[in-house]
């Protein structure tokens, strides 16, 4: 079975934002999933819709697949994955000379197609 795969690590989001679009859109034909995308306010759509572009554009190059192009229309999202990635950790003073830790997060996401014809 193939698949085409793409991923965006470290990206400067928490892993906790982006989870959400991935279960709406994991399953999905690309072009469908890219439409719904589109009209999601969030931050983390704009990312999520960048994976997804790169991992079309994988599929569409002849020389990673044998020879064979892919068409938007036939490729759909089998794998959607968020995972946490490293954290910043800076310090934030607080009342009689304690501190609180803040937690900058960032996230690893990936992005595999596999043409239907391959399902």
């Amino acid at each position: 079975m193939t698949s085409f795969h793409s991923r965006h690590k470290n990206a400067r989001i928490s892993a906790q934002k982006v989870r959400p679009l991935a279960d709406l859109v994991r399953g999905m034909y690309a072009d469908e999933a890219l439409d719904a995308l589109k009209y999601q306010p969030q931050r983390g759509a704009r990312m999520l819709e960048k994976v997804i572009k790169s991992a079309v554009g994988n599929a569409q190059q002849p020389e990673q697949n044998s020879g064979r192009s892919h068409r938007i229309e036939e490729l759909v999202l089998t794998e959607v994955c968020v995972d946490g990635g490293p954290m910043f950790k800076r310090i934030r003073p607080r009342a009689r000379g304690s501190a609180f830790t803040i937690k900058k997060r960032s996230s690893h996401i990936r992005v595999a197609l596999t043409p239907i014809d391959e399902l």
